[in-house]
Parts: structure tokens; C-alpha cells; sequence
């Protein structure tokens, strides 16, 4: 027999409200993807490339500094290739899936919580899911970002064999805080998993 717990007021606004703000961040998430993509196969493209450092003339004369070099600077690209507009898309566009996913996690979590009922069987397999989406659209994300920007640099080469002087061939500084967020949802995921399994033998016992 299934029996569910009626919620305050408070608490069902509140949640109401958790659940409506992860709607929005999602589907701002969304707009960004499609903005994104409008940009990225524009006929110039804008990339922010990790430079190989160079003097900040304007920076550094400012008081209280002693040196200051640059790290990284944005290019506008003409003629990009279509790998490499893809590359540059799929940069953006995982992380977005990822947040749209934990998002409707969240929201998917307000609403059963509203109901009395969180520990439902596709809840930890939603969890699951995202916590997929996190790790593998954060870590493929800067990758496919670092092969765009490899791509780049091999094209202006090509004309150009300077441009190593400013740019590396290859450059990737992975971040692993995806993976991390990842295995904690997982965790998330399984604690639902035997909260699910706990509440329907204790249902049996009603």
C-alpha cells in the first residue's frame, strides 16, 4: 500500500520554487547551446586561445606591478573548418547538456518531494543519468575544446609556421571537478536506490 506524506506550506513553496528556478537555469542552458551554435558557425568565429605568454606592456605599467604576462588571448578566425566549428560547439554544448540534467534532477526531485513521495524507481536512475552527464560532458568537453584549438593552430600553420611561437600545438589543462561531481552524484544515485528498496519492504510490512 502506498501512502505519501502531505508537505507544509512552507516546504511546498519552497520547493515549488527550487523546482521552477531549476526549469529556468535549464532552459537558459538551452538558449545557450543555440546561441552558441549561431556563433560558432558564423562567418568569423571568436576563440579564446591559451597563449604561450607574452608581455602585458599595459599591465605591467600600472603601479604596483612588477611584470605581468598573458596567458591567453582571443582570436577571430575566418574560414574555420567545420571539424573544428564542431569541436568548438560540442566545448559548450556538453557542459550545458550536464547542467540540464542535474537541473531536471532537480526538478524531478522538488516535484516527488511535493508529493510525498522522493524515493520513486526512476529517481536514482535520473540521478544515475546525470551523474553521467556531468563527468562525460565536463572532461569530453574540454577535450573536444582542446582539439578545436589544436585544429586551429595546425590551419593557421599551414600559412604561417610563426604562429607556434605564440600558440601551442596541443594544449589541454584538464579540469577533473566534473569527475568528482560525477561519483558524488552516483553516490546520490545509489543512496536513492536502497531508499527506494527500504521504503517499499517497509510498505510491505503496513
Amino acid at each position: 500500500m502506498n501512502r505519501t506524506r502531505n508537505v507544509s506550506r512552507a516546504d511546498g513553496f519552497g520547493l515549488g520554487l527550487i523546482a521552477t528556478g531549476a526549469v529556468s537555469v535549464a532552459i537558459a542552458a538551452l538558449v545557450a547551446v543555440v546561441r552558441g551554435a549561431f556563433e560558432v558557425f558564423g562567418a568569423e568565429v571568436t576563440v579564446r586561445m591559451p597563449a604561450d605568454g607574452g608581455d602585458a606592456a599595459a599591465v605591467g605599467a600600472l603601479d604596483g606591478i612588477r611584470t605581468a604576462v598573458y596567458s591567453q588571448t582571443d582570436i577571430v578566425v575566418e574560414q574555420l573548418s567545420a571539424g573544428a566549428r564542431w569541436m568548438l560547439l560540442l566545448e559548450g554544448a556538453l557542459p550545458a547538456l550536464a547542467t540540464v540534467g542535474v537541473c531536471a534532477v532537480a526538478w524531478w526531485l522538488g516535484v516527488s518531494l511535493i508529493r510525498g513521495r522522493p524515493f520513486r524507481k526512476t529517481m536514482s536512475t535520473t540521478i544515475g543519468v546525470a551523474a553521467c552527464l556531468v563527468a562525460a560532458g565536463g572532461l569530453f568537453g574540454q577535450i573536444f575544446g582542446a582539439i578545436a584549438r589544436a585544429m586551429i593552430v595546425d590551419r593557421l600553420a599551414a600559412s604561417d609556421d610563426g604562429v607556434y611561437d605564440f600558440f601551442a600545438a596541443f594544449s589541454l589543462d584538464l579540469d577533473l571537478a566534473p569527475l568528482g561531481w560525477g561519483f558524488a552524484l552516483a553516490l546520490v544515485a545509489m543512496a536513492f536506490s536502497w531508499g527506494t528498496r527500504l521504503q517499499r519492504e517497509t510498505e510491505g510490512l503496513v
